[in-house]
């Protein structure tokens, strides 16, 4: 056995050797650091400790002959206890390696999983003794993986890398998308293979999205007073691990041959969707852990060094400084912070092969002591990366810290979840029309026709000016977060009783609009005729997120009307709350006919998909501006029509530059009255109707009585009935 300083560059975790194992940890403030081999049951194991030497430049490492993958393992950490100065080691609590790549056994919610004392009732005086039970049978454990020659293809090796201008992300939970799917094999629903099952497949082809946006996937676990209601975390922002694939989405044949398996039918997933021509995007937690604030669990991190991987407030007794929520914050104002999520990412850009990356709560990350820089070193790291280059990089541009919201100011290659989008879209098509019913004034146009246009105001800056692009913003109106697009027509309050927390979870905030009544409606109630509304509604926000300039990200079950009941923050629902429902009835099936045809229009015509922003200008000599904006009479809008509050309509019409000669006319009435509008555009072809919002279907297209026909010239007279849009197109 050898435990002296290891040769050459650390390279931290457990990685296999032709002889046996090296491992490092990065304490820099531990007196002495363990490895322990371990075996038997989980809940009883034995454990062979192994010292490792240390520690050089915070690292103890050592080699370690003769241990072959499948062990399990995990580490105990020594030093002081002093948790007013944030120290809080205690080697009786087994840790699980930050760097593990693989994870079996369960956490229990349990004293012994406490660092400092706690009673049955799992409280406790963080600063005071620390509890000196073992919590080997408590807590997960690493597994030794050997990621030299992985077997089947290689998942990195047939990216697609669609680009962003033709990208459409889908934004979906590995389990709930396909927990309920018929079509599936019972063994595969709810798991990463039941992701690439040719049916699920079909569905994301036929539909006409580019790329999978899954909810978290790497080991997580639930928080305590969730698990006291009898709940989980479904949505997985509670990380245990940053490279272990969450276990308990693998079928059960691959959870019972270990992790292993487990990584091999992942990376199985990820190669069978690019052979399908289909990205994979993670949304990764690097923000905050599972251990919670200082009352919390002592699993891996903190055992290993609070003081160092938590940012505190500098004073005494420690307290934690939480910009997320969660009551922890990852400092990363720490190089090993840093390192460790760049290691994490290049695993999953390099072995796992997935094409990108959406960062949960990314404000977090480019932390420092004057608070977030553009370019601090984990954004310029990221940005220069030679694994993740190229890769989609995606932030969420905000956190709940001071100065939190920076949405627009991210630097490239970063995209971003443009909130303004989803506020202007549900405002103009929701909101409004909801306080217009009751003689309330609402917003002005121009916030929507600056989303509709890109949102240069917030992605236009930088070096060189306007150079990210209008593809920098990633519009949604939906999240996994917040209301479904169905619950958004149908919900004006939140109705989260089922997470058993008062109703009091959840946005307050949704601009939303139940026309009139409180969710579902009967066939045979007196409010039955709002729900033709509705789902004109629906319509009408999926065709503006996926029409707009930029980057639409739709989530899943939106296409076909998914509902959560008006909870509008299930976070803690894994149950047909939750799961996307795939028993369609004749509408939900019109619906997602309704939203294959936008997106094909949206791939069939490139005035939709520009990748530069407008100027109101011709892009070349002799060609159209690339976008205008006209009134309902089809005069040119003027500033002062812009800040009229009264004017609901509008049309816009953008134009593709050589060679494709392309024109779109999207024309668009928000008022609750209908409205006359004469068709703008120069000379040329007549325009022909492509899609009416007041079409159940698209198959209307043939049988609707349209006043002027399909085929309409420039200066038609026609009639936009209330709370509708059109797209026309040349023929």
């Amino acid at each position: 056995m050898t435990t002296g300083p290891r040769r050459g560059p650390y390279c931290l975790g457990v990685h296999v050797t032709d002889v046996g194992i090296d491992v490092a940890v990065l304490a820099p403030h531990a007196v002495a650091v363990e490895l322990c081999l371990l075996d038997g049951p989980l809940d009883a194991p034995t454990e062979r400790r192994v010292p490792l030497s240390g520690p050089h430049l915070g690292v103890w490492s050592a080699s370690v002959p003769g241990v072959r993958p499948g062990q399990r393992y995990g580490l105990r950490a020594h030093g002081p206890w002093e948790p007013a100065y944030g120290l809080r080691y205690n080697p009786a609590k087994l840790l699980v390696d930050p760097y593990a790549r693989g994870l079996v056994g369960e956490l229990r919610y349990v004293p012994e999983t406490y660092g400092h004392v706690v009673g049955d009732d799992l409280v406790g005086d963080p600063y005071g003794p620390r509890d000196e039970r073992d919590s080997a049978g408590h807590v997960p454990h690493g597994v030794v993986v050997d990621t030299r020659a992985l077997p089947g293809p290689d998942p990195a090796a047939n990216r697609p890398w669609t680009p962003w201008s033709r990208t459409v992300v889908y934004e979906a939970h590995t389990k709930g998308l396909t927990r309920l799917h018929p079509d599936l094999p019972p063994e595969l629903r709810g798991t990463y293979a039941g992701l690439a099952h040719p049916a699920v497949v079909a569905h994301l082809l036929g539909l006409g999205v580019t790329a999978v946006e899954l909810l978290p996937v790497h080991a997580f676990t639930s928080e305590t007073h969730l698990v006291e209601k009898g709940l989980t975390n479904y949505w997985g922002y509670s990380t245990l691990g940053f490279f272990a694939p969450h276990a308990a989405y693998a079928t059960a044949a691959a959870r019972a041959a270990g992790p292993a398996a487990v990584l091999d039918e992942l990376r199985a997933t990820v190669h069978a969707l690019h052979e399908a021509g289909l990205e994979v995007l993670l949304d990764v937690v690097y923000n905050h852990t599972c251990e919670g604030g200082l009352p919390g669990q002592h699993v891996s991190w903190r055992g290993l060094d609070d003081a160092y991987y938590y940012t505190h407030d500098g004073a005494v007794p420690a307290t934690l400084v939480d910009v997320t929520g969660t009551g922890n914050t990852l400092n990363f104002r720490r190089t090993g912070v840093v390192a460790m999520t760049l290691d994490s990412l290049r695993y999953w850009a390099d072995v796992v092969g997935v094409d990108g990356f959406r960062f949960d709560l990314a404000v977090t990350l480019g932390r420092s002591t004057d608070g977030f820089r553009q370019d601090h070193a984990t954004l310029v790291a990221a940005a220069t990366d030679p694994s993740l280059a190229g890769l989609k990089l995606i932030a969420e541009p905000w956190d709940v810290g001071p100065g939190g919201w920076r949405t627009g100011q991210f630097p490239a290659p970063f995209a971003e979840w443009n909130d303004r989008f989803r506020n202007a879209v549900r405002s103009f098509w929701l909101a409004d029309p909801g306080r217009a019913a009751h003689g309330l004034p609402g917003h002005r146009v121009r916030d929507l026709a600056t989303r509709l246009a890109g949102s240069v105001d917030l992605f236009g800056h930088g070096t060189p000016p306007l150079g990210r692009g209008p593809y920098a913003s990633v519009n949604y109106v939906t999240a996994h977060d917040g209301f479904t697009l169905a619950d958004l027509v149908a919900y004006e309050h939140k109705h989260n009783a089922a997470n058993g927390e008062q109703n009091r979870d959840g946005s307050d905030d949704n601009r939303s609009w139940n026309h009139g009544v409180e969710g579902p409606v009967q066939r045979d109630s007196p409010a039955a005729d709002i729900v033709p509304l509705r789902r004109r509604s629906i319509r009408n926000l999926f065709a503006t997120l996926v029409l707009a300039t930029g980057t639409p990200m739709i989530t899943a079950g939106d296409e076909t009307g998914r509902t959560q009941r008006g909870n509008n923050n299930a976070y803690c629902q894994d149950n047909e709350i939750s799961w996307v429902s795939w028993d369609l009835s004749p509408w939900r099936t019109d619906l997602l006919a309704t939203a294959r045809h936008l997106l094909a229009l949206r791939r069939d015509h490139a005035a939709l998909r520009t990748s530069t922003f407008y100027t109101g200008r011709p892009r070349t000599d002799g060609a159209p501006p690339d976008l205008g904006w006209y009134c309902p009479d089809g005069a040119p809008f003027d500033h002062a029509r812009w800040h009229d509050a009264g004017i609901r309509t509008f049309q816009m019409l953008r134009s593709a530059a050589p060679p494709d000669d392309d024109q779109v006319l999207l024309v668009v009435n928000g008022a609750l009255d209908a409205v006359h509008v004469e068709l703008a555009g120069g000379a040329g072809e007549p325009w022909t109707l492509a899609w009416d919002s007041v079409w159940e279907r698209p198959s209307e297209v043939s049988t609707a009585a349209i006043s002027g026909g399909l085929h309409q010239a420039v200066g038609t007279m026609t009639t936009m009935e209330p709370l509708s849009m059109r797209v026309y197109v040349r023929p």
